[in-house]
């Protein structure tokens, strides 16, 4: 068993040694020729980044002059217009119950922090009686009645308009009466 290996077990060394080597310098070769791909490839780059990049180098102010200067007012206050319409709550929808549907309905169904019930004469009566401009002034505003009754101002809805509030308002009214 021991002494030096045969002719037999020579040969496969040697050969195992010039496989390995042949592998590895195949490997070598392919990382090589990957990072030659790789580093042709343009880099993504984060969207936010390039927005942030784009407001900061941005120009502050703007001069207008003559018929150009007022065609890029106009189309600048319009484009404003639209931005603002567009934050407009529910498509700047004037149906009361559309509104009631996707706002109002979490507190005015269930009573919640003694929201009168949508139907509920009794409990409308008397808001009734105070008068419908009343009512929307409450529901713009916002209220806190004596009894610890809370209406947070526009339902708790910013975007909504004070037209929006209004119709909504007079809608639910009508199903009271």
């Amino acid at each position: 068993m021991s002494g030096s290996p045969s002719k037999s077990d020579q040969n496969f060394v040697r050969q195992f040694s010039w496989l390995t080597a042949g592998l590895s310098l195949l490997a070598l070769v392919l990382m090589v020729v990957a990072y030659a791909i790789y580093s042709n490839i343009p880099k993504e780059q984060d969207p936010a980044v390039a927005r942030r990049t784009a407001q900061r180098i941005a120009p502050v102010g703007a001069v207008y002059a003559g018929d150009t200067g007022r065609a890029a007012m106009l189309a600048a206050q319009e484009a404003a217009a639209k931005a603002a319409a567009s934050q407009v709550a529910y498509g700047g929808t004037k149906d009361g119950k559309t509104i009631y549907d996707n706002l109002c309905h979490s507190c005015h169904t269930a009573g919640v922090a003694g929201a009168p019930k949508l139907g509920d004469k009794g409990a409308w009566g008397s808001r009734i009686a105070e008068g419908t401009a009343t009512l929307i002034k409450h529901a713009i505003e916002g209220y806190t009645g004596p009894d610890g009754n809370h209406m947070p101002p526009k339902g708790g809805n910013p975007a909504l308009t004070e037209e929006q509030v209004g119709n909504t308002v007079k809608w639910m009214v009508d199903q009271a009466k």
